[in-house]
């Protein structure tokens, strides 16, 4: 019994292969990012007073937990050295972002703080924003990846 409706004709079978591969092409092209533009973003970090403890580098792509609460964030944990620390952050989107830095001296991933709120670890944000009795916003830190952008060097001094 031959059923016309169970099976394509060949006129229908050829025309579905190219959208099936367009298909795949258009998923993987997403997949990997090949339709988006990325840029690697390089931090370097100086005034690092002591080799005790952990630099901790957090990327954030908006203001939420920005600048003590990086679970929003990309972050990286180096090796604190008073010769400088530089940390690499790699296919970064276009957009605006801010990186906030973090001496941890006593190794609990966070930048510590007293009754008033003010550190008592260093720390140090892009566009070395340090105001005085506030936490810097995001809108001063912000920085941009652009479309053209290959690599973003930011120069970044922790202090207390």
């Amino acid at each position: 019994m031959n059923d016309a409706f169970s099976s394509p004709s060949p006129w229908q079978a050829k025309r579905s292969r190219p959208r099936k591969l367009a298909a795949v092409v258009l998923i993987a092209s997403t997949c990997l990012g090949l339709g988006a533009h990325a840029a690697d973003v390089v931090v370097r970090i100086n005034g690092i007073a002591s080799p005790l403890g952990q630099i901790g580098c957090a990327l954030f792509s908006g203001p939420a937990g920005f600048p003590m609460d990086s679970s929003r964030a990309r972050n990286l944990w180096l090796p604190a050295d008073p010769n400088g620390v530089t940390c690499r952050f790699e296919q970064v989107p276009e957009g605006a972002y801010v990186i906030s830095i973090g001496h941890d001296v006593n190794g609990n991933r966070k930048i510590d703080a007293n009754f008033l709120g003010m550190p008592t670890e260093q720390w140090g944000v892009s566009n070395n924003v340090r105001p005085t009795l506030r936490a810097p916003t995001f809108e001063e830190a912000a920085f941009k990846v652009g479309a053209g952008d290959d690599e973003i060097v930011l120069d970044i001094r922790v202090a207390k």
